[in-house]
């Protein structure tokens, strides 16, 4: 009787110890699923701010989601933005302390205007900047709130004659400029294409201002004014910059730093092979 006893009470503990490591097992595997599960949506959610984040910055001009209509009458530039759907586009990130950059050239290059356009209405902004005839091209800079946008070249003609001429740009020799007579040396580590390339600027810094929240903005268009780059300084107290070319041929570089309270833009011209 003894001996049975023992048995049954051992093959009783032995069924309730095999119960509780088969549930502490169930119980791991649970908690280990339901770990992999979060961890996965984590990802998928970190990825995909990644991902919007990215494509916002692509200058895809077919992933663009804000149509651009620029006109020009009695020396005021109004700017019409409205998505795909014909609606107004009213919400910006600020961009430098602005909500628009407005760059204008003249087709032949040698004409140079960045303005900052005031918000008028619903998708409406204005300004007014006096443009001799002539053919020119447009560039708005803004940054829509979760919406895709690529800055893409505009075209505006101002008086009756106005007409497109061909221009051929030749590369600057020495990269030294002066503009009333203050002088601005530019040094580029490198001219090829598809690399990091830095740009740093010598110049009277001692009378150097911040500009727009840097130590100055740098403006790149090639030959014909088709592709646009706004590059800011790596630093904010350092007139050091970093691009990069996709593609070889000839630019055209603005500099712009404001000394003494006026803002002037340097230009110089680049072979890129």
């Amino acid at each position: 009787m003894k001996k049975w006893a023992i048995a049954a009470v051992i093959y009783l503990a032995a069924v309730i110890g095999g119960y509780q490591v088969y549930a502490q097992f169930f119980q791991n595997e649970k908690e280990a699923a339901h770990s992999s599960e979060g961890n996965h949506e984590s990802a998928e959610h970190g990825h995909g701010e990644k991902g919007a984040h990215g494509h916002e910055g692509s200058h895809d001009a077919s992933e663009s989601k804000v149509n651009v209509n620029v006109e020009y009458n009695d020396s005021v530039i109004d700017i019409t933005l409205r998505d795909k759907q014909g609606n107004p586009v009213n919400d910006f990130e600020m961009n430098h302390e602005k909500l628009m950059h407005l760059i204008v050239v003249s087709d032949d290059l040698e004409e140079y205007y960045h303005l900052h356009p005031k918000k008028t209405g619903e998708g409406i902004f204005q300004v007014e900047h006096k443009l001799a005839d002539g053919s020119y091209k447009v560039f708005v800079d803004i940054k829509p709130k979760h919406m895709n946008y690529s800055v893409m070249p505009a075209e505006i003609k101002v008086g009756e004659s106005s007409t497109s001429h061909e221009h051929a740009l030749t590369p600057d020799k020495v990269f030294k400029k002066t503009v009333d007579g203050e002088t601005v040396k530019m040094k580029m580590s490198s001219q090829k294409t598809s690399t990091p390339i830095e740009l740093s600027f010598e110049l009277d810094k001692n009378r150097l201002e911040p500009y727009l929240g840097a130590m100055g903005h740098v403006v790149i268009l090639d030959e014909k004014a088709e592709h646009y780059l706004h590059v800011h300084p790596l630093k904010q107290d350092e007139p050091v910059f970093e691009t990069q070319f996709d593609q070889p041929g000839i630019y055209k570089i603005w500099a712009e730093f404001k000394q003494d309270g006026k803002v002037r833009a340097f230009p110089f011209v680049v072979e890129i092979k």
